[in-house]
């Protein structure tokens, strides 16, 4: 996963993944609604890893991990500049999460993922906050930033931001897809294979292209670093979240040292968003996240 970000951190009424379509206009005044989860046919057997909400530096969502010899899924390639008209999206989705220090529910934050479009343009920003006694020990906000664009393969990021705190600790890694490199916050550059992520895109990069198989790999980029990632579909189960029991596929990635594992548990019938995140590392403890809603701009959900 990511190198550690500040405090940071759900689609139910949703189309299937487009074939490309038409983007709706935006409400000029959109209200938040929340959504009640409803079945819908999920796509083929598809799943997917995702980075996680951070709640007191959080040891960023390893994505989940690998064991291996299970072939590995054909990952979608991403075509420099190939754009299309985004899918039939609402103009603003939330995901909120609540964020847990262990496993027992001791909250100490909230995050909620924001995705906005038009055209082919897509952003998805975040903004955390500690709650309860992590408030005395953690000081700001963590904001993470997202930009770029939908392409016939999903989402490909022009620009990925890491703001600790405030303005003045703002990082980022600038993506060049037409020379193959991303520039870091310190003016290094590295390669970008196919496909390459940023922590937020690989939250929703599965809704545009569904991955098939039980192993995927990418690589994830941040400001500080571009690390190459396997991750391993394990099993089925039921995860508790506010709207009630939800059949969520569980992913799994353990560190090259083995210190950290990273879950990820990703639900079909809400088109493979995370509603459930969890890294566990020697060092520093348990890290949980847990979805809590969803809520769509009204606009667009019919």
């Amino acid at each position: 996963m990511p190198d550690s970000t500040p405090l940071t951190a759900t689609l139910t009424e949703m189309p299937p993944p487009p074939k490309p379509a038409a983007v709706a206009a935006a409400s000029p005044k959109p209200r938040p609604k929340r959504v009640a989860p409803v079945a819908a046919p999920a796509p083929a057997p598809a799943e997917v890893p995702a980075d996680a909400a951070n709640a007191t530096a959080a040891a960023e969502i390893e994505a989940p991990g690998a064991t291996a010899e299970p072939e590995v899924a054909a990952s979608p390639e991403i075509i420099p500049g190939a754009v299309v008209a985004a899918p039939v999206l609402p103009p603003r989705l939330d995901l909120a999460y609540n964020v847990y220090y262990g496993t027992h529910g001791f909250l100490i934050g909230e995050a909620t993922y924001r995705f906005e479009h038009s055209d082919n343009q897509y952003r998805i920003a975040t903004v955390g906050r500690a709650r309860g006694l992590a408030a005395l020990i953690l000081r700001g906000q963590g904001k993470l930033q997202s930009r770029g664009l939908i392409t016939a393969s999903g989402l490909q990021t022009l620009e990925f931001a890491v703001e600790r705190g405030g303005p003045d600790r703002r990082e980022s890694a600038v993506f060049d897809w037409e020379l193959g490199i991303v520039t870091l916050h310190d003016n290094r550059t590295a390669t970008l294979d196919q496909p390459t992520f940023d922590p937020m895109t690989i939250m929703w990069q599965f809704y545009f292209t569904p991955p098939t198989g039980d192993v995927v790999s990418f690589s994830l980029a941040t400001p500080r670093r571009v690390t190459q990632y396997t991750v391993t579909r394990e099993e089925t189960e039921q995860i508790e979240w506010s709207e009630g029991t939800i059949d969520a596929e569980r992913w799994h990635r353990r560190s090259d040292d083995g210190k950290t594992d990273a879950y990820v548990w990703l639900a079909p019938a809400l088109r493979y968003v995370p509603v459930k995140m969890r890294v566990v590392n020697t060092d520093r403890g348990t890290l949980e996240v847990l979805l809590r809603s969803i809520r769509v701009d009204e606009a667009k959900a019919e």
